[in-house]
């Protein structure tokens, strides 16, 4: 049972995460345009990371964050409808689609991003030349200019999005996977259950039938089956 309180709690906790993802995304970007350095130790995992990120993924990761924050609200109010008793089906319907709309658009934005990275790619490194051109530069110079850019991107964000979009399955399968194949088998067998019923009140009415005739009517069948025929002295008269 959900109280003011309760309400409350969880509309600033969803605040504090969008704030915290809004703040990360700006600092994101305000180090990608050099407005903002960040100081580490050169051994550092945090400093590798984001030299990992810098290289592979640049600014799709802001679209990538935004939609895995999305992602985990809506299959926590999935669960969330699941667990109440009865389940809201417009609720629940309404989640799960929001869940899936979520999974397809993380894998969208790595398809959309390796277009864009091997377009760009491909225009660095070939735009101006003609073959003269580029026999002379060579095979190693040619592939040096398509990394430049972009190519490594848009592999990356393709990898990124297909094992982001798997593993978001996988996580709605293990949270909600049970519950929501009990509720939609019980929205099928709702209406059976519901005629089933019906029947059964229809049995019992009609078993009450015969105990509750009226006196009358039994008393009345009894007289005509036991009055006299009569005799062919009185069919003569």
């Amino acid at each position: 049972m959900t109280t003011p309180i309760t309400n409350m709690l969880k509309g600033m906790a969803l605040g504090a995460i969008c704030a915290a993802t809004l703040a990360a995304i700006g600092g994101y970007i305000a180090s990608l345009s050099g407005w903002l350095v960040f100081t580490a130790p050169v051994d550092s995992p945090l400093l590798s990371l984001w030299y990992w990120v810098y290289n592979n993924l640049r600014l799709s990761l802001i679209p990538f964050s935004l939609i895995a924050v999305a992602y985990l609200h809506a299959i926590i109010q999935l669960k969330q409808a699941l667990g109440k008793i009865p389940s809201d089906a417009n609720a629940v319907q309404r989640y799960e689609q929001w869940v899936d709309v979520h999974t397809s658009l993380f894998f969208g934005v790595g398809v959309i991003w390796t277009a864009i990275g091997m377009r760009s790619a491909l225009l660095q490194a070939l735009g101006g030349l003609d073959a003269e051109s580029a026999a002379s530069m060579g095979a190693f110079t040619i592939l040096q200019r398509l990394i430049d850019g972009g190519v490594l991107l848009s592999l990356s964000t393709t990898i990124v999005g297909g094992v982001g979009g798997y593993l978001m399955r996988l996580l709605k399968s293990q949270m909600v996977g049970r519950q929501l194949n009990t509720f939609y088998q019980n929205q099928f067998e709702s209406p059976y259950s519901q005629i089933t019923d019906q029947l059964k009140r229809i049995e019992q009415l009609l078993a009450q039938q015969p105990a509750t005739m009226p006196v009358s009517a039994s008393t009345s069948q009894e007289h005509y089956a036991t009055a006299p025929a009569p005799t062919t002295e009185e069919q003569s008269q």
